[in-house]
C-alpha cells in the first residue's frame, strides 16, 4: 500500500471510529457544552499524546518481529477479521437507527467539567475498546505502513490523527453553537459509508495476510 494510500484509508478507518458512540464522543459533547470550539481540538490532542507514546513503545519493541511474515499473517488476518465485525456492526446500527445523536446529548449532560487535554488522553486509556483496536487494527496498520518505513508510519499517524481532529472539531462547533449542523439522517448515511468501506479495508487485510 502506498504512502498516500496509507493516509487516506487511515483517515477513514479513524473517522469511523471517531464517530461511534462511547465515552469520548459523551465526554466531547459535555466539555464542549461548556469550554466551548477549542474543547475537541483539545481532547484529540489529549488522545493522540498517548497513540503516538504507544506507537513509539510498539515500533521500538516490536519492530523487529513485525517484519517476520507469519506474524505480519497473524497480526493481519485479526486486524482484518476486527474490522469486518466492525463494519457489519455499523451498518447495522445505522440501517436500524439504533444510534440517537439527541440521546448522546442528553447522555452528556450530566458531564463532570475537566480540562480536554487531560480528558482525551484518560478517557482514551480507559476505554478498553480502545485497547483492543490497536490490539488489532492498529497493530495490522502499523505493520502494513513499516513496509514504507518512517514515510508509512508518519502517513498513518496523520491520516487517523486528521480524522478525529476533523469530526470532533466539527461535534465542539456544533454543540458549542448551540445549533444543529447534522441531521439523524445524515449521521446514519456516514455510517453506512465508514462500515461499507471497513468491510472492503477487512477484506483487504485478511488477503494481504493470507499472501505472507
Amino acid at each position: 500500500m502506498s504512502v498516500t494510500a496509507l493516509f487516506a484509508t487511515a483517515f477513514i478507518v479513524g473517522l469511523s471510529g471517531a464517530m461511534l458512540p462511547g465515552p469520548f464522543l459523551t465526554t466531547a459533547i459535555a466539555l464542549g457544552m461548556r469550554r466551548g470550539f477549542w474543547t475537541g481540538p483539545l481532547m484529540v490532542l489529549g488522545h493522540a499524546l498517548l497513540e503516538i507514546a504507544l506507537i513509539l513503545a510498539l515500533v521500538a519493541g516490536l519492530a523487529v518481529y513485525l517484519v517476520r511474515s507469519e506474524v505480519t499473517m497473524i497480526i493481519a488476518l485479526l486486524g482484518g477479521a476486527f474490522l469486518i465485525y466492525l463494519g457489519f456492526s455499523m451498518v447495522g446500527d445505522a440501517w436500524k437507527s439504533r444510534i440517537s445523536l439527541a440521546e448522546l446529548q442528553v447522555s452528556a449532560a450530566g458531564a463532570k467539567s475537566i480540562h480536554p487535554v487531560v480528558a482525551g488522553l484518560t478517557v482514551s486509556f480507559a476505554n478498553p475498546l480502545w485497547h483492543l483496536w490497536w490490539a488489532t487494527v492498529g497493530l495490522s496498520y502499523i505493520t502494513l505502513a513499516m513496509q514504507n518505513g518512517t514515510a508509512g508510519l508518519l502517513a498513518f499517524l496523520g491520516g487517523h490523527i486528521s480524522s478525529d481532529l476533523a469530526w470532533y472539531s466539527l461535534v465542539s462547533l456544533a454543540v458549542s453553537g448551540g445549533r444543529k449542523f447534522m441531521s439523524q439522517n445524515v449521521y446514519n448515511f456516514i455510517l453506512v459509508v465508514c462500515g461499507v468501506f471497513l468491510l472492503g479495508l477487512g477484506g483487504y487485510f485478511v488477503f494481504w495476510g493470507i499472501q505472507q
